[in-house]
């Protein structure tokens, strides 16, 4: 069987051509940026859902949660009309809130799940040892629950990489991610870099997925 046809030359295509390699910066960025944020925000909204079953908690978690059900060219489009009325429109900032709203759920999801997985009594006997509510959360709480966060983290991460519908509306210079210049490529002209670049996505995703699957667990993201 000969492997003449077998040839990196569209892998070195996308390193050549400088739109792609800038729009994949961007994305880095925009990816690592939403999720820090996204964690900032979800974690300790998750630790006090969590303590709570009454309607008012299973509200806001629905609501929360809310940005999963939406399709992404609405979340994209209301979110540049909303924020072009602040006068932040086509920029990385706004490009920014809208992909950490999107990225919010899933870190929320899975922590949720990880501290309803928590036993109350690991607090409460670091508090009877005298430990303060900062150190019972830093060297217990944090440590019991890092896998659920670090699994939204990465579901946040692939989310932002791969998000188009969000990120088609916010076209700028500094704005422009790797997937919108894949599209207005693909509207231009047709070769098999898109499929190079396509093969690299996918494997990231299956790594970050088995990563999911090793340290957190599928089965326990259920509840």
């Amino acid at each position: 069987m000969s492997l003449d046809g077998v040839s990196l030359r569209w892998y070195r295509r996308f390193l050549e051509y400088k739109p792609f390699t800038d729009s994949l910066i961007t994305s880095l960025l925009l990816a690592g940026a939403s999720t820090v944020l996204a964690i900032v925000l979800a974690v300790p909204a998750a630790l006090e859902l969590a303590r709570s079953h009454s309607r008012t908690a299973n509200a806001v978690t629905s609501f929360l949660l809310s940005p999963i059900a939406v399709p992404p060219l609405v979340v994209g489009l209301s979110s540049l009309y909303y924020l072009s009325e602040l006068g932040i429109g086509n920029s990385f900032l706004a490009l920014l809130i809208t992909h950490t709203c999107v990225s919010v759920p899933y870190v929320l999801r899975t922590t949720i799940a990880a501290c309803r997985n928590l036993s109350p009594g690991y607090g409460e006997a670091a508090s009877v040892l005298g430990a303060s509510i900062g150190q019972r959360f830093v060297h217990v709480t944090l440590p019991l629950i890092s896998p659920g966060i670090f699994a939204g983290a990465l579901f946040s991460v692939l989310i932002s990489l791969d998000n188009l519908g969000v990120s088609y509306f916010f076209g700028s210079a500094n704005t422009t991610t790797l997937p919108v210049v894949m599209l207005s490529y693909l509207q231009n002209q047709f070769d098999p870099s898109i499929a190079a670049i396509s093969t690299v996505q996918m494997t990231i995703a299956i790594v970050f997925l088995l990563a999911v699957e090793r340290i957190y667990g599928l089965r326990s993201m259920n509840g």
